[in-house]
């Protein structure tokens, strides 16, 4: 045993002395890869992203006025439209709103192509209300283009990032009407019922009876 012993460690010494030079230049590697991440995040997107916060407020305030929501996508000349600031300021939080506000402003025109593919740009920032409402619109976007399975995913989606009174009922009635339009009558009346059943405070629940009594004629 001491002599299989004696020439494990003897090769594992072996294999350092050997690749000494090598495993040097990993351990420099991995240390030049930190530096350069933490360079990146503190020299390049930490700019970044207060040059895109500084400049969408212009395009906040455009989004407000009906008249003025072309200039909220695109610019006004002076100050970059949401558009601009979610391609030029990409990786910032900026730049992950501009493409909710893309979203929804492009379903507000009728442009549901373009609204489904800012919406699915955004990433979860861990608000309880910003994020199922995001994901929803991404559903209306789908539900639109007639595309209800993946419309019924992203409700489906909706209504379990929060379990709140004022989204989740929300887009399980949405959810129920994407079903509905697929003949699925049977999933159609149980995202109903929950809407009754967990809900029962909302408004979709003070009007759900007539929708559960609809589906039921289904089965």
């Amino acid at each position: 045993m001491s002599v299989n012993n004696t020439k494990n460690n003897s090769g594992t010494g072996s294999f350092v002395r050997d690749n000494q030079k090598s495993l040097a230049f990993i351990a420099i590697g991995i240390v030049v890869l930190i530096l350069l991440y933490v360079g990146y995040q503190r020299f390049y997107l930490a700019p970044r992203a207060e040059r895109a916060t500084n400049e969408m407020f212009k395009a906040e305030e455009y989004l407000m006025v009906d008249s003025l929501q072309k200039r909220a996508i695109d610019g006004d000349g002076s100050f970059p439209g949401f558009k601009e600031i979610a391609e030029e300021y990409s990786n910032t939080k900026s730049a992950n709103v501009a493409n909710a506000y893309l979203g929804g402003l492009y379903l507000r025109q009728g442009k549901y192509q373009e609204a489904a593919a800012a919406l699915a740009k955004y990433s979860d920032t861990g608000s309880p209300v910003l994020d199922p409402l995001v994901t929803g619109l991404l559903g209306d976007a789908y539900s639109e283009l007639k595309d209800y399975k993946k419309a019924a995913d992203q409700y489906k989606k909706a209504a379990n990032k929060s379990d709140n009174a004022f989204t989740a009922p929300l887009f399980l009635k949405k959810l129920g009407l994407v079903y509905e339009a697929q003949s699925d009558f049977k999933s159609a009346l149980e995202s109903y019922e929950k809407i009754k059943t967990n809900y029962p405070q909302s408004y979709e629940a003070s009007i759900i009876d007539s929708y559960i009594a609809r589906c039921a004629t289904h089965q």
